[in-house]
């Protein structure tokens, strides 16, 4: 089968690799269909690592993928062959404290789809997976929603582990997939008013159209002053979706005393700093979101009964063939990317 791998910094070649296998009685062979470029995909692509975890080249990534069932073992019984289905990345173990404790998603020996270390990505012709990362999807879902409902999983999972957000004012610092993943989450959710910065103009009027009542770029206003303006209290919840430095400094701005910082964005950067002064007196809480947990399921279901409609997120469509160009134009923010999508077919 073909698979495009990381060769080096920026570098990727497309290589001829062997058929993967079913091995386990629980084991799935899937033929891709498509996959989602993801933030920190680039990552790896741009800087060759996210912390800790370094690529060894030659390396397959991606881990947004949705699929047609191939084959299963002799043990699955959720799936058969034919079916489509969303591809859950993550695959834990199943039997450690964390696991045992509902938190699949920091388990002490989880394996995810391509992260260096663990697991191979997603960015091959076939994969196999174990039969609790796959979920059948129904008629009236595309591959191409079913693919998106891994990064909206994380937004939803983000926005549930926040406060109750009905009747609330929501900051949404940097509207890329995870940020407008955020968005239609907390609309679902009953927020009322939503506040949108971002650097990328095109993604700006995407996040007007998805409902935001105030949209900013912060190279252009000031963005805090334009927020108050309008809300003077002034926000209840900030997510910071872009992992920068200078979200942070605007999201302790922005927040009302005991409001709640919620931090998603992945950065480039090994520290944060936070003002202790105004932290201390608005009373601050903060809270990391690691991925998501127990929340696919949810967004499917968000996404079936037209809760949530996705849309207007896949903005550019690659061929396999041509996934260094998709990586690239995301790399780049160009055209008012939004989410590139690869097509296997």
């Amino acid at each position: 089968m073909q698979a495009m791998v990381l060769t080096g910094i920026r570098k990727m070649e497309m290589l001829e690799l062997p058929m993967p296998a079913i091995q386990e009685a629980t084991d799935v062979l899937i033929k891709m269909k498509v996959v989602g470029v993801c933030g920190s995909d680039v990552h790896y692509y741009t800087q060759g690592k996210i912390g800790s975890q370094v690529v060894q080249y030659p390396f397959p990534v991606g881990h947004e993928g949705a699929g047609e069932v191939v084959a299963v073992g002799p043990a699955v019984t959720s799936v058969k062959s034919g079916d489509r289905i969303a591809i859950e990345p993550a695959m834990p173990c199943g039997e450690c404290d964390q696991c045992k404790a509902g938190r699949p998603h920091t388990c002490r020996k989880l394996r995810f789809l391509g992260c260096p270390g663990q697991a191979d990505g997603c960015l091959a012709e076939y994969i196999v997976m174990p039969e609790k990362s796959c979920f059948r999807i129904t008629d009236n879902l595309t591959y191409t929603e079913a693919a998106i409902s891994e990064p909206l999983a994380i937004g939803l999972y983000a926005v549930n582990q926040s406060i109750p957000l009905k009747n609330t004012s929501v900051g949404i610092l940097g509207f890329g997939p995870i940020g407008m993943s955020v968005l239609l989450s907390a609309i679902a959710k009953g927020a009322s008013d939503i506040f949108v910065t971002d650097l990328v103009d095109e993604r700006l009027q995407i996040a007007v159209e998805c409902g935001a009542i105030y949209t900013g770029n912060p190279n252009k206003a000031d963005v805090v002053a334009e927020v108050k303006a309008k809300e003077p209290l002034p926000l209840d919840v900030v997510f910071e979706c872009c992992g920068k430095q200078e979200a942070i400094d605007q999201a302790v701005d922005l927040l009302k005393p005991g409001g709640k910082l919620m931090l998603i964005g992945i950065p480039e950067f090994d520290r944060w700093s936070f003002p202790v002064d105004k932290m201390r007196h608005k009373e601050i809480c903060v809270q990391n979101v690691r991925r998501q947990n127990h929340t696919l399921e949810e967004t499917l279901e968000l996404m079936r009964t037209g809760k949530i409609d996705v849309g207007k997120m896949a903005t550019h469509r690659f061929p396999f063939s041509l996934t260094k160009e998709a990586f690239d134009l995301v790399t780049e923010y160009k055209d008012g990317v939004m989410k590139a999508m690869v097509d296997f077919d």
